[in-house]
């Protein structure tokens, strides 16, 4: 989740930890807004760092504010790659598996990273990990999904490479495995208790070339494979059919939750918003609910759905509640640029809940 409020430089901010503390508490996991772990990863202005042993007392504190009541403190991590700019890099250029720019406007064409730098990101997951470890963080996310740089590696949009880490659909799901073994062997090394490694995926592209389903599902079995605790389907409507084949009405997370058959813990998110839409969810077998932009307006949603008070759960948000909510005016500004009426503000005219359900959501990337 989002929410762009840490300082220039990477560090945390006390208006970060009041969010966490005020976000936690009722859910079992609370998955962290996205750290970058090189300094070449910065996707967005505000975002949280691992880059360095030097953040380690302010990430240890975000642990301790997200672990209310027993909620689990998951960190996601990630390199943004050409999901980036100069700006935002300092006037460095964004880097990716190739020198393929995104189609969205304004995209930079990235720099090719060379195989030493790729080893070196390999390292800095590892370092991010150990840093979590280290902080009290109950686990990591790898965020694979929203055009990220792990999905840029296996893209074959973003990835045009004829060396170990391109070509096939093998060849470029290598970089995310290399990842996910380079973290277990931290995890392994500094643990001292389970510590959690989960993996974040968007199940399609919309770009040709692109990732299609077939390379989700085989990428899907692949990682059922690994040393991972959980699988993490990203999409703006749970419940979204295929964006590339408009014949195909079986929901993305069926054919998923079929071809992961048990092996990993399936996690479910995406306009999630009453508690009939998360029975829904758990009705069909999927392990666990994820809310997003719901819980940016009902922080104690969990807790009203516990206590059977679903009538005073909050549907809408108010820009006069923000302070109430712990969002702060740079979250606030990233959220009406990115979400607009998908946040269902009050009085602006709302969104249909269901849009996602054939196309990206704008947080999902391009």
């Amino acid at each position: 989740m989002t929410e762009a409020s840490g300082f220039e430089e990477g560090s945390i901010t006390s208006d970060e930890l009041r969010y966490f503390r005020m976000h936690s508490g009722g859910v079992g996991l609370f998955i962290s807004p996205v750290a970058n772990v090189s300094v070449s990863g910065k996707g967005f202005e505000g975002e949280l760092a691992i880059t360095d042993d030097r953040y380690l007392p302010g990430l240890t504190k975000m642990a301790s504010a997200m672990k209310q009541n027993g909620t689990k403190a998951i960190l996601q991590i990630f390199h943004a790659g050409r999901m980036s700019n100069s700006k935002i890099l300092r006037g460095e250029r964004p880097v990716s598996a190739s020198s393929v720019a995104a189609e969205r406007p304004n995209a930079e064409v990235p720099r090719e990273l060379t195989g030493d730098e790729i080893d070196q990101i390999i390292t800095d997951f590892g370092e991010g990990t150990r840093r979590a470890i280290q902080a009290g963080f109950d686990g990591v996310e790898l965020h694979g999904a929203n055009t990220y740089l792990l999905q840029q590696f296996f893209s074959p949009h973003s990835n045009r490479r004829t060396d170990k880490w391109g070509g096939d659909v093998d060849g470029r799901m290598s970089f995310a495995l290399a990842v996910i073994k380079r973290c277990h062997e931290v995890i392994q090394q500094y643990a001292d208790h389970p510590f959690i490694l989960g993996y974040r995926l968007s199940p399609e592209e919309i770009e040709t070339p692109g990732i299609r389903l077939a390379d989700t599902l085989h990428l899907v079995d692949v990682l059922c494979g690994q040393p991972l605790d959980y699988l993490h389907i990203s999409m703006g409507y749970a419940w979204r059919t295929s964006l590339n084949d408009q014949a195909d009405t079986e929901p993305l997370i069926l054919k998923i939750k079929r071809q992961v058959a048990g092996r990993l813990p399936l996690i479910a998110v995406g306009s999630v918003e009453k508690p009939a839409d998360a029975e829904k969810v758990m009705a069909a077998g999927i392990d666990f609910v994820a809310l997003g932009r719901e819980m940016l307006r009902e922080p104690n949603w969990v807790q009203k759905v516990a206590a059977d008070d679903e009538a005073g759960i909050r549907y809408t948000i108010s820009e006069q509640d923000l302070d109430e909510l712990g969002i702060t005016p740079a979250m606030w500004n990233f959220l009406i640029v990115r979400l607009k009426s998908a946040m269902h503000i009050s009085n602006q005219p709302d969104y249909d809940k269901d849009q996602f359900d054939h196309k990206l959501a704008p947080h999902e990337g391009a």
